[in-house]
């Protein structure tokens, strides 16, 4: 599994309910239902990657992850997944608040473009950056926004989202290696990993 799906996992705990969104082939629920024996549900629009995770057994709606969401009543999970999806949606604010509504608590992951590679191919090519994480041209790229470790963290700060964990990471050589960095992470990470609850207002 790749090395952040497995920091993800290693913060789910038995047994848990987890709904997995833009879960693609199913690789994260499949690890998480054959090796912590969670009861998992997955969102995908795509129909071939629907056809995968039913291929491994996995319980899976095809569909668009905001309108599911609202077929699902309060704390109906114990934990909600958006892995490397987050910088393609379109309305953030409202995915993480449906996200922290159904669940108890939230998982979100996505390329971090305060990486320095990232800020170096800005400031000396001028021209929009091409990454090993950010592969795409400007034309054709599915990431309709750009965001940053720091910046998700001011995110979270106005929205009243305390952040239980994070991790930032950089890859190995394979996908399935990797580094998490704890010194300057915002400026030497890839990626940046948080889980999430909702702040509980004492009025």
């Amino acid at each position: 599994m790749r090395f952040d799906l497995a920091i993800i996992a290693s913060w789910v705990e038995p047994g848990a309910k987890v709904l997995g969104l833009g879960c693609g082939e199913g690789e994260l629920l499949h690890f998480l239902k054959t090796h912590k024996q969670i009861y998992e549900t997955g969102i995908e629009i795509v129909e071939s990657k629907v056809a995968k995770c039913i291929e491994k057994g996995i319980n899976v709606v095809q569909g668009d992850l905001n309108r599911e969401m609202e077929d699902y009543p309060d704390n109906a999970f114990d934990y909600v997944i958006l892995s490397q999806t987050l910088q393609q949606v379109y309305e953030p604010e409202h995915v993480i608040n449906s996200m922290l509504r159904v669940g108890k608590r939230g998982i979100v992951s996505f390329p971090n473009f305060g990486y320095w590679k990232v800020r170096a191919q800005i400031l000396f090519s001028g021209r929009a950056p091409i990454t090993e994480q950010l592969p795409y041209q400007w034309y054709n790229t599915p990431n309709i926004r750009v965001l940053s470790i720091r910046d998700f963290r001011e995110f979270a700060t106005n929205m009243e989202i305390r952040i239980i964990k994070e991790a930032a990471t950089s890859p190995g050589r394979t996908p399935y290696t990797g580094t998490v960095i704890r010194f300057a992470p915002n400026l030497f990470a890839t990626y940046g990993i948080f889980l999430l609850e909702k702040e509980i207002s004492s009025a």
